[in-house]
């Protein structure tokens, strides 16, 4: 199907204002010219984290503000950002980023790392994250928990242990058990991306529920039957829904199966 047939599949939503939640080299130059980086926006309450290069995301080291219960994962009592979510909230004014050695990245600088496509999110996989986030859902990436229960993470803990030294190995565990859980993520192709929950002032990080659909970012053409029916299957009957991102415009489409009656 040719891409201008693929356009009228779709469906184009507008952004609005977001939704307020609780507790280096030239080949990977980031895609916007400096004059197109949005302007930062100030806040009172400005949340500070540091970049985990071996993770591909950031530990939340100070946390301020009401956005926290709906962003970010939570592994041994600590949060940890995906760089979809650092980049959003940096945009807001709502997150500092920091280096290993506490000096504060620039906004450029995350835009080039998302365009670097090493931390399991591209260019079109932020727009349509940001796309949904300014409509005021609730976004995480898809099959990765929320949270997970201290003891499922340290559960080989050896007593007879120093204290100092069982406290660096759950660290150490918990940053494999991170990384782990998307290393095989990839950029590109048809996949489940994004778990979206409708907004929610309710919403718990250690009960989320089922999502009101999974999103899958689609190239430019349509799904072929055999991609849509696998997909559904890998979503465990929770509704899928599409997006196409083209040129800056996000534009989303789910499919129906219809059945046509046989005629005479």
């Amino acid at each position: 199907m040719e891409a201008d047939k693929w356009a009228s599949f779709s469906e184009g939503t507008s952004d609005s204002e977001g939704y307020g939640e609780d507790p280096d080299d030239d080949d990977h130059c980031c895609a916007y010219a400096s004059s197109d980086i949005p302007k930062l926006q100030f806040r009172k309450d400005i949340s500070r984290s540091r970049w985990l290069d071996p993770l591909g995301m950031a530990e939340v080291v100070e946390r301020k503000g009401g956005l926290w219960s709906t962003t970010g994962i939570v592994r041994n009592g600590k949060i940890y950002c995906f760089i979809e979510e650092i980049l959003y909230l940096a945009e807001i004014g709502a997150l500092h980023l920091l280096s290993k050695d506490d000096v504060s990245l620039s906004l450029e600088h995350v835009y080039n790392k998302v365009a670097e496509g090493k931390s399991g999110c591209s260019l079109e996989y932020y727009e349509a994250y940001k796309h949904l986030k300014s409509l005021g859902y609730i976004v995480g990436r898809h099959g990765i928990p929320w949270s997970v229960r201290r003891s499922k993470v340290n559960c080989v803990t050896n007593q007879d242990q120093p204290e100092t030294a069982q406290r660096g190995d759950e660290e150490s565990r918990n940053n494999i058990f991170i990384s782990e859980m998307f290393s095989n993520m990839q950029i590109g192709g048809l996949r489940l991306a994004f778990d979206v929950y409708p907004p929610n002032s309710r919403f718990r990080k250690s009960a989320p529920g089922d999502p009101c659909f999974v999103l899958c970012l689609a190239s430019e053409y349509p799904p072929s039957k055999e991609e849509i029916e696998d997909l559904e299957r890998r979503s465990h009957g929770i509704p899928l829904k599409f997006c196409l991102v083209e040129h800056g415009r996000v534009s989303f489409f789910s499919v129906s199966k219809v059945e046509l009656p046989i005629l005479p």
